[in-house]
């Protein structure tokens, strides 16, 4: 499995990136987010990857942070959801924007996917709603789940970390990553979905 590469920004798109590891060209499928985020041609470039095998393929597809490549997984996972796809989501949204969209369960946003009509939109955040609620969140009779509360209104003082710290261990990150990333916030004067973005920020830049 090739988890990572690091090498020389060969050529770029904005769907694909060609890295020169060693000499040898790796061509990665990419989203519009990790796009504007590569360096220049001739510049040295971090990428985490994920490998999909196929009958009659095997494709790299390559990702500028850890978490982006989490949502990719928590993605094609979904049924009916492939790679290309799967792109075009991390494409339209962060990875804080997206939980924020599926917590919300807005189907409208979903909609502003290329390729994903109403249907596809409520098949995406039922099902991925489903994948995060799954990742440690206590769910009580009808839940509240992590990240709902916060795009209406601030969380209360410390709430806000805490439900924070839930939506990370929901997207694959160790208590360990997650105790690292909000080192330092207490959750106050802070919405969910800023502190998550923070949070998500620090673990890209200590990656």
């Amino acid at each position: 499995m090739i988890s990572r590469l690091r090498g020389t920004v060969a050529e770029a798109t904005a769907s694909s990136v060609v890295l020169d590891v060693a000499g040898v060209g790796y061509e990665l499928g990419i989203s519009n987010t990790t796009a504007a985020q590569l360096p220049p041609v001739e510049a040295s470039c971090l990428l985490f990857c994920r490998l999909i095998v196929r009958e009659d393929a095997m494709t790299l597809f390559g990702f500028a942070t850890k978490e982006e490549r989490t949502m990719f997984d928590r993605l094609v996972a979904v049924s009916g959801v492939g790679p290309r796809l799967a792109l075009a989501v991390l494409s339209t949204f962060s990875a804080p924007e997206l939980y924020s969209v599926v917590m919300a369960e807005d189907v409208k946003g979903m909609s502003t996917v290329s390729g994903v009509g109403k249907k596809t939109a409520q098949r995406l955040i039922l099902e991925l709603k489903s994948v995060f609620a799954k990742g440690g969140v206590p769910v009580e009779g009808i839940p509240v789940l992590p990240g709902q509360a916060a795009i209406e209104a601030p969380a209360a003082a410390g709430g806000a970390a805490d439900e924070a710290r839930a939506a990370l261990l929901s997207m694959g990150f160790s208590p360990q990553e997650v105790d690292l990333a909000l080192d330092g916030y207490d959750g106050r004067d802070m919405r969910v979905e800023d502190l998550l973005a923070a949070a998500l920020k620090r673990l890209g830049m200590d990656a």
